[in-house]
């Protein structure tokens, strides 16, 4: 008589074999097109706004979505009104776009340059054509040539400068295109 074995290596802590792996075929979807072999994994509906589902290969589902009209059954008007509502932007949310606290402005500037605007006598949503006049003239005015007896209008001065690399910076970073 010849020795089977019969000890499994499916005993113990930790399992010797991977999770998922048995000794059954697995089975696979295949494609729904006639004569195709291919796994079907690709979801398509059988037609508008119901839940049964083809399932095709790569290859077929892009035969398939090339000859899909997604507005067919609507009027003009009816498929306009459903293009407007998908595309639809959160532009109401973007002042508190930066997670802070939504103050004033568009909230496409960062709390620092929101101070450095204070600092210039800016409103929040002023272009960097005024930020550079009110920074121009302020600079202009509290320079220590133009002050030399007037120990504050240094400490100004700077203060000015420091807003505007700030504005400036970040005015940079918003352009910059790759």
């Amino acid at each position: 008589m010849a020795y089977r074995p019969t000890r499994s290596s499916d005993w113990g802590f930790p399992r010797w074999r991977g999770y998922g792996a048995s000794s059954e075929a697995t089975t696979v979807r295949l494609c729904d097109r006639h004569g195709c072999t291919e796994r079907g994994d690709c979801p398509a509906p059988k037609s508008p706004n119901s839940p049964d589902r083809w399932y095709f290969c790569v290859t077929h589902a892009g035969e398939y979505n090339r000859g899909y009209n997604y507005f067919e059954g609507l009027s003009a008007e009816e498929a306009a009104e459903r293009e407007a509502d998908e595309t639809r932007t959160a532009e109401g949310y973007t002042q508190s776009r930066h997670n802070s606290w939504a103050g004033a402005g568009d909230g496409s500037r960062s709390r620092d340059e929101m101070r450095a605007l204070e600092m210039l006598d800016l409103e929040p949503d002023a272009d960097f054509e005024a930020i550079r006049a009110a920074w121009r003239r302020l600079a202009k005015a509290n320079h220590p040539d133009v002050r030399p007896g007037d120990p504050d209008a240094a400490v100004r001065f700077q203060a000015v400068q420091a807003a505007y690399e700030v504005l400036r910076a970040g005015e940079e970073a918003r352009t910059w295109k790759p």
